[in-house]
Order: structure tokens, then sequence, then C-alpha cells
């Protein structure tokens, strides 16, 4: 059995996309980001790609659901585990063998799931200089943190001045909201945040032991806990992502 840096190697090597894989993905993922726009989400589209086939499409929800944690991916994610119990296909091969096409930047949280999946790429437009987790604010994708999943690689520019501007085009609109989900996501991010700048060692964020959690799929909101058959340590990810639900539910 070999390392998990020889794994990663290799997944980073096999699932670099090609220039039309990019084109031909990222065009549906930005279809996806118009149809968010349309009916008053945060304009982000995403796909998850195995084997030139689409087995998880996601746009912001948030609003809709007003619940904070429905981003792009997440959607994506919850159609690729669906995906993977109806075909029968093992979830953590799956993941290890696809790649994620969004437009914006995937965000701290969201970086986070696709590492503990061992997502091996992912293709994305603009930065997301706010909560940007694959190098804007944190670099989740690629940082030394043991016991997380595997780093992935990011193909990041792709369209970036067309998402910027449907990014743009939302927030000219009232965000009905816009305060509560920022501060939400600001709240989830704040323990990463905390570790980082007091201790400047991200990798200390996940030292600490944590035993592994059941399977938690709650107001269709998925934990980076365990799946069927798949299990990642939750680490100090669990408490901020417990407390952070408890607050979405008392905004609903």
């Amino acid at each position: 059995m070999g390392t998990q840096g020889g794994r990663e190697a290799t997944s980073a090597e096999n699932f670099c996309p090609c220039d039309d894989d990019i084109e031909k993905w990222m065009a549906k993922a930005f279809d996806m980001a118009r149809e968010a726009l349309e009916n008053g989400e945060v304009p982000v589209g995403c796909l998850m790609v195995y084997n030139d086939e689409v087995v998880g499409k996601g746009r912001n929800e948030v609003n809709e659901t007003k619940n904070a944690t429905r981003h792009a991916e997440m959607v994506a994610l919850d159609q690729l585990l669906d995906w993977c119990h109806r075909s029968k296909q093992d979830v953590q091969s799956v993941c290890e063998q696809s790649a994620l096409y969004v437009t914006v930047e995937p965000c701290i949280m969201c970086a986070a799931a696709l590492r503990l999946l061992n997502v091996p790429v992912v293709v994305f437009g603009c930065r997301n200089e706010r909560f940007g987790g694959c190098g804007s604010v944190l670099d989740v994708s690629s940082a030394d943190l043991p016991q997380t999943g595997a780093t992935f690689k990011c193909v990041s520019g792709h369209r970036a001045e067309e998402a910027v501007e449907m990014l743009k085009s939302f927030y000219k609109q009232e965000n009905p909201n816009g305060d509560s989900s920022f501060l939400l996501s600001l709240f989830f991010c704040l323990p990463i945040l905390h570790h980082l700048f007091l201790s400047q060692d991200l990798a200390a964020i996940f030292k600490r032991s944590c035993p592994l959690a059941p399977l938690t799929k709650s107001h269709q909101t998925w934990y980076p806990g365990s799946l069927e058959g798949v299990h990642f340590p939750l680490g100090p990810f669990k408490s901020a992502i417990l407390d952070f639900e408890l607050i979405c539910i008392m905004t609903i």
C-alpha cells in the first residue's frame, strides 16, 4: 500500500482536466450560476464530473432554504452521494476520480468538505476574496493538515470576469438574507481563523484527535463526518459545524 502523499501525487497527475473539458463543463456550471441568479440566489454553480459523466450538480440554495450551508458545492456533493448509493458505487473511489467545476472559488467550508472526500482537482472561475478556501483567505486545498484527507489541485481563472460580473449583478439588488448569510458564514470560519492567527500554525487546527462520527444528514445539510462505509475524523470541525447548524435553525 502506498503512502497518502503518493496517492495525492497520483490523483493530481491523473485528474488534471484538459482545456476542452474545462470549457465544456464550466459552460454548464455557468448555466447553473445563471439559474441561481434568476432565482434570487448568489450566482454560483458547479458540477461534479466522474468518468466524463455529471454525477452531481448544484447552485446556491441559501435564500431558498434559509440554510447558510446550502452552497452549490454542498448541493452537488449530496447528489454525488445519492448517485453512488443508487449505482452501488464506492463513494471514496468515485470522489478520488472526480473533478469539481465551479464558477467561484470554494469557501473554507466547501474546500474542507472537498478535501475530506479526497477530490483531486477543482476548477473555478473568480476568486472568493471574503471566504475563499483555496488561497484567497486560507489555503485549505494545499496546506499540510494531518489526517484531513488529501490536498487537491486548483485550476483558477476560467471566465473569471464573467463570474465577477454575475456576482455584481446579484449584489446590486437587495439580498433578503444577505446580512444573516454573511454573519453565519463568518461564524463558521471563526474557529479556523482563531487557531490560525493565534498559533500561526494552521496544522495545529487538526492535531486534536476526535472519534469517528456516525452518518448525519439533517435539514439537507451534509456533514464531513462519515458516509456509509466511508469514515472521516471530524476534528475541530465538529463543534463548529453543529453550532453553525443550530444558528441556521434559529434563523428559519
